[in-house]
């Protein structure tokens, strides 16, 4: 799955080095494939921003239980959180409107939720953006609460230009770039969405994974080496996956659990549980985290960095400084002995 550590992902690249015909390919079982690659067409960057709710005095979600589930909750529930309380003589409350199919977290806390089929959110996203006056036709949309709701979300929208946020849990990436071309309208790029700090928990693209499983499929992978994903179990063609793997000549997996990937590998070389794991983590751009583990590996495992350091060549993590998403060298922290890693 996505990985976000800066010194994993430069082993994988010296692992990438020793064996040139290697592909890392990352697999988000929740996938966000759709704002991504929405993202990569509007603007270049294959990343998701940083959302700023704290910033915006508007609010619309499409289908985006951001309180709850969506992308980073405990860090937007408190950004949120701050223009939603009643203080000082002249309180300013920031205005949400949810659209959604289904009573979410979120949509429980919005001002006003208008409620959809899930096959509408593409309809209500143009409807929006039509309302805004962007050059597009408007859908034919039936109910007239729902048709209320687009028009009292644009006109809040457009009278607070440069302080509204538009967010969609859609992995539609047409759906995406119609949010896109939202923001761009109401002026959040820069404002309440910022892109100098970008979200590196969600990585996954789908098409990349479906093109290794049909590669699998197709007998075009001499090895596969699994660590932190369970494909076959989640996977739309799990169950043809699981027969591609447990035919291929070399198959490791480092999953911590006997699950239904694991079981088709020939190999199995169970990674430390994350309370025996050192490890560092750099989950949006700049913010850094130490891992440290609390107690020594309770059984015979091995960390998943220590086999891509062996199997490359490399003696320590140490050797060379890893890059940060910025492109600037980080020096590198001893998290422990070399017997530690052992």
């Amino acid at each position: 799955s996505t990985i976000h550590s800066p010194s994993t992902l430069r082993l994988i690249e010296d692992f990438k080095a020793k064996y040139p015909g290697t592909r890392h390919v990352q697999y988000d079982e929740v996938s966000y494939s759709g704002i991504l690659q929405a993202n990569e067409a509007c603007y270049g960057k294959k990343a998701i921003p940083s959302y700023q709710f704290d910033k915006a005095s508007t609010i619309v979600s499409l289908g985006a239980d951001f309180l709850g589930t969506w992308l980073s909750p405990v860090e937007f529930s408190k950004q949120y959180a701050t223009n939603r309380k009643v203080t000082g003589e002249a309180p300013k409350l920031s205005r949400h409107f949810q659209f959604e199919s289904m009573l979410s977290l979120t949509g429980s806390n919005a001002d006003d939720r208008f409620t959809h089929q899930p096959s509408e959110t593409g309809a209500v996203a143009l409807a929006l953006l039509a309302k805004l006056g962007g050059a597009v036709s408007a859908p034919s949309i039936s109910d007239a609460k729902l048709k209320q709701g687009i028009d009292k979300a644009a006109a809040e929208l457009l009278k607070n230009k440069g302080t509204s946020l538009v967010v969609c849990g859609s992995n539609d990436i047409n759906i995406q770039v119609v949010v896109n071309a939202i923001n761009e309208m109401i002026g959040a790029n820069g404002t309440t969405i910022d892109w100098t700090k970008t979200n590196n928990t969600r990585k996954g693209i789908d098409s990349d994974m479906n093109t290794l499983a049909a590669d699998i499929n197709a007998g075009t992978v001499g090895a596969l080496l699994v660590y932190g994903c369970n494909p076959v179990y989640s996977h739309a063609e799990g169950k043809k996956l699981a027969a591609a793997i447990a035919k291929l000549p070399l198959s490791v997996s480092f999953n911590g659990t006997l699950d239904e990937t694991t079981e088709q590998c020939k190999y199995v070389v169970p990674s430390h549980h994350w309370l025996e794991s050192w490890g560092d983590a750099e989950p949006k751009t700049g913010h850094y985290s130490f891992i440290q583990p609390l107690i020594n590996p309770l059984f015979k495992t091995r960390a998943f960095q220590t086999s891509l350091l062996k199997w490359s060549g490399g003696k320590s993590i140490a050797t060379a400084p890893a890059a940060d998403s910025t492109g600037k060298t980080i020096a590198p922290v001893a998290a422990g002995s070399q017997s530690d890693y052992e």
